[in-house]
């Protein structure tokens, strides 16, 4: 196994620097105990790019995520976004483990939206949306509310900026945490299982807040969906993971219509049998 501690920090390549990935996964690895769930990965993400990863269940898709949200560290490789170090840094020229203050300065360009929103309830969708850029950033209080305001405006919560989680809806809440989210300002925006905790009548309406970032803003965003038409419809491109890694990957109009690999297949048609 690679020796992480000695290996010398990778080169850029100054000669096409907007071809660089904001976000990479270099030979990365994650196992608990002799279970693997991240075998040897290799994930590169362009700026402005939506990916999606789909797989079944104990692929590693949700690893993946924590991994970006530092609640899990990895076991071997490297991970880098925005061209930086994330899940090491540099000492005296070589690539170490990252240590806690620097996650803590680096956590915040990745954004991260959970399947159970994970709002405060004794604030208000405004309050909730305001205590990351304040407390973290150090955002004056003015600053971050004309931001948050802005941000649930977008969202189509501007009518319910006052109220607590309780008086929500599933899709009113998990609409307040994209919100949240995206008031840190982060690089990359993560996604997972958004709409499994929704009622399907409200489903419509966190996928159509996500539509509406992907026409209208440049923000990169990974996502981990069990439901393959929104994947179909929003991504530029579709991973699919099995066993730790990606066994097939490209355009969701290729990987939906004409996957090459067995398992994708297998894994396709269980999905529309379910269905």
């Amino acid at each position: 196994m690679m020796d992480m501690l000695n290996m010398p920090l990778p080169l850029a390549d100054s000669s096409d620097p907007g071809a660089k990935p904001i976000l990479s996964f270099r030979n990365v690895r994650k196992a608990y105990g002799s279970h693997v769930v991240l075998n040897d990965l290799n994930l590169d993400v362009a700026p402005g790019e939506t990916v999606t990863i789909i797989g079944p269940s104990g692929s590693g898709k949700t690893t993946v995520l924590r991994a970006l949200m530092t609640l899990e560290t990895i076991d071997d490789g490297y991970i880098f976004v925005d061209g930086e170090p994330f899940s090491h840094m540099e000492e005296r020229g070589v690539l170490v483990p990252a240590s806690q203050k620097y996650i803590r300065s680096r956590r915040s360009a990745v954004g991260m939206c959970f399947q159970h929103f994970n709002l405060f309830p004794h604030m208000t969708a405004l309050q909730n949306c305001m205590e990351g850029p304040v407390q973290v950033l150090k955002m004056p209080k003015a600053e971050a509310r004309d931001r948050c305001v802005e941000l649930l405006e977008m969202v189509g919560m501007a009518d319910k900026m006052g109220q607590h989680p309780s008086r929500l809806s599933g899709g009113q809440q998990q609409r307040v945490a994209i919100a949240r989210a995206l008031a840190m300002r982060p690089k990359v925006m993560l996604f997972d299982e958004v709409t499994s905790a929704l009622d399907p009548e409200v489903i419509g309406e966190v996928t159509n807040v996500i539509r509406k970032l992907v026409a209208e803003h440049n923000l990169t965003m990974l996502m981990v969906t069990h439901q393959m038409g929104f994947a179909r419809d929003i991504s530029d491109r579709v991973c699919f993971f099995y066993g730790g890694k990606i066994e097939e990957q490209g355009p969701p109009s290729e990987l939906f219509s004409n996957p090459r690999k067995e398992r994708t297949q297998q894994f396709l048609r269980a999905v529309r049998e379910a269905i």
